[in-house]
């Protein structure tokens, strides 16, 4: 798994020469400015912010035949955390080397780029006490500021970035610069403890990952970072790195921290708390920055995006295809951007803010009708609709119970089913927690429910389209006094394969339910402060978490599942107790165990 990982990561490092491939369907491109630059020019230096730190940077100008562009431009800046330039063969590579960079035709549409190495990372000075620090607020908008009284800069700059460049964009709104008219997040994290903690179970392998990946490029470990230009001996680099050797260590950080209040020696601070981007939504809201958010089913921040949307009160879109991290096939990334730079940093009125603001993609719809467009999210077609769970057989699956799964409520005064925890339960080793997965990448999830508890509806009658945040409902009880709780939706065709769609999770001693600090969708929300802990009674107790939102049309003759394992191997962390405890999962009258799901509108089946 951490090859996987690592393999993915080095996509956003190192240079791309594959050109990217865009399929002839998905939103529409607005009318873009037009521009006969056929190249650019790189510098590279020091800019100084207010604490003294030195923040390395490239300066990417459009040229043609070799010259830049005399005349004042807007700039894009993007904030990397995987370095802005690296070193190949005592050859530098800057970014628009890559030949699938979306800044490539952006740029050539008369744009200059400026990618900035965070501070404690790449060729910058400084260190980092947490995986967000705040000084990249004031970094971020002493960068657009010096950037503005530059001449190849007319004073409209725009941001960019991916994952971390992502999440720093909405973060550098928060420091309401004066010239930050517009930004493109894409695949963007809001709530850092839901990520490194979802449902309160530790993401283990994705942390610790992440953290030597980035352990190695802050101490020039992964291949070195390329120096600025008056460095050319390097030793301004060199400085740098030593500096670097202070940064925190995310991962011993998380591990040793599994409450959302906990406090973090590194940065002298509840930093779940104060330093998720989501704790600064209030400023970015006041700072009046339109925002362009691009995510993917498949990614690891379906939810986060979604929430970013639904809790920004600035100009807003957002699109949500089939993808994975890194993935944007039936988009084209560089149009959009410049439609959206255009129009924000150009003033060209191109028609980009007429359109639905809720594009997605729903995976299994007819082809050509993919993509949809709404006013809202969720769309207002979509209604809760429960399936509660039954005795069985559904005959779909050998799994431990086999059982059914369907809206009529259960009848039974009595009713449950008991499941020795295994251990080796797991989505598999390509997963989204991996930047990678996605069906097919997913195994035949029957492998998994063989092992599990499962939950079948009876074949479809007819396509039914789930549009949005399934919720779960269980209650159970365990031997144990805590316990993890996975549950999977799954699509199940006629011979029986099934295939992955979302997840939820939850540890049991979390499940206490709070008001959230921000537009939570309606969702349950677990604050898993240390002082929410309750470990599981004698008696039985509910748990309800939602799982990964999703657009996703089940054809007539599948089936729905959901499965209830108690552990994910290979992508969590869970506790192994010997001897395995036996839990039960009631489904009787009294104590009902369903899911919601939300079903398109006229489809209740």
């Amino acid at each position: 798994m951490v090859s996987s990982v690592f393999s993915v990561f080095v996509l956003a490092v190192l240079p791309c020469f594959s050109l990217e491939v865009l399929a002839e369907r998905g939103p529409s491109s607005p009318p873009a400015s037009t521009a006969s630059y056929d190249g650019w020019t790189r510098t590279s230096d020091y800019v100084t912010v207010r604490d003294g730190t030195r923040i390395a940077l490239d300066v990417l100008r459009p040229a043609y035949d070799g010259i830049a562009e005399k005349k004042p431009l807007p700039v894009i800046l993007e904030q990397r955390r995987y370095n802005r330039a690296s070193m190949q063969g005592g050859r530098v590579y800057c970014q628009l080397d890559r030949g699938d960079h979306p800044m490539r035709g952006v740029g050539a549409s008369g744009y200059v780029y400026v990618v900035a190495d965070v501070r404690g990372g790449g060729a910058s000075f400084g260190t980092r006490t947490d995986p967000n620090p705040p000084m990249e607020v004031l970094d971020i908008y002493d960068l657009t500021e010096w950037i503005a009284k530059q001449d190849w800069c007319d004073g409209n700059i725009g941001m960019y970035g991916i994952s971390y460049g992502g999440t720093a964009q909405l973060t550098a709104a928060a420091g309401k610069p004066t010239h930050l008219k517009a930004a493109f997040p894409e695949m963007a994290m809001f709530d850092l403890y839901a990520f490194c903690y979802p449902g309160g179970i530790f993401r283990r392998q994705t942390i610790q990952t992440w953290s030597q990946l980035t352990t190695g490029l802050d101490r020039n470990l992964n291949g070195p970072a390329a120096p600025v230009d008056r460095d050319n001996q390097g030793q301004w680099l060199k400085a740098a790195v030593e500096e670097h050797s202070g940064n925190q260590d995310v991962f011993k950080d998380s591990v040793s921290q599994p409450f959302r209040d906990a406090y973090m020696q590194s940065s002298k601070s509840p930093q779940y708390v104060t330093h998720s981007a989501s704790s600064h939504l209030e400023q970015i809201n006041q700072s009046g920055v339109a925002i362009y958010l691009r995510a993917g089913w498949w990614d690891v921040y379906p939810k986060d995006m979604l929430l970013w949307y639904v809790n920004l009160k600035t100009p807003k879109k957002i699109v949500i295809g089939p993808w994975n991290h890194y993935s944007s096939e039936g988009f084209n990334r560089s149009e959009q951007m410049q439609g959206w730079y255009d129009y924000w940093l150009k003033g060209i009125d191109n028609g980009i803010m007429d359109e639905p603001p809720v594009r997605y993609y729903t995976l299994g719809a007819p082809e050509g009708s993919e993509w949809r467009a709404s006013q809202t999210w969720p769309p207002p077609s979509s209604r809760y609709r429960k399936y509660y769970f039954h005795a069985g057989p559904s005959g779909s699956v050998h799994s431990v119970n086999d059982g059914l799964m369907g809206p009529a409520g259960p009848t039974a005064a009595e009713g449950d089913d008991r499941y020795v925890v295994d251990y080796a339960t797991t989505s598999g080793t390509v997963t989204r927690w991996t930047l990678s997965g996605a069906p097919p990448n997913y195994p035949d999830m029957q492998t998994n429910d063989r092992k599990g508890l499962t939950y079948t509806t009876e074949p479809l009658k007819e396509p039914t389209e789930v549009t949005g945040h399934p919720v779960i409902h269980l209650w159970v009880s365990s031997s144990a006094d805590d316990g993890d709780f996975f549950a999977y939706l799954e699509d199940v065709d006629e011979n029986g394969a099934s295939v992955y769609i979302s997840e939820g999770l939850l540890r049991a001693s979390h499940r206490k339910l709070s008001a959230a600090p921000f537009d939570n969708l309606g969702l349950p929300y677990h604050r898993s402060f240390k002082e929410d802990i309750e470990k599981l009674p004698s008696e039985p107790a509910e748990l309800v978490f939602d799982l990964l939102p999703t657009s996703k049309v089940f054809a007539a003759n599948h089936r729905i599942r959901i499965a209830i394992t108690c552990a994910d191997r290979d992508n969590a962390e869970t506790l192994v107790l010997t001897p395995a405890p036996e839990v039960r999962l009631y489904r009787n009258a009294t104590l009902a165990s369903y899911v919601e799901l939300p079903i398109a509108q006229g489809q209740d089946r």
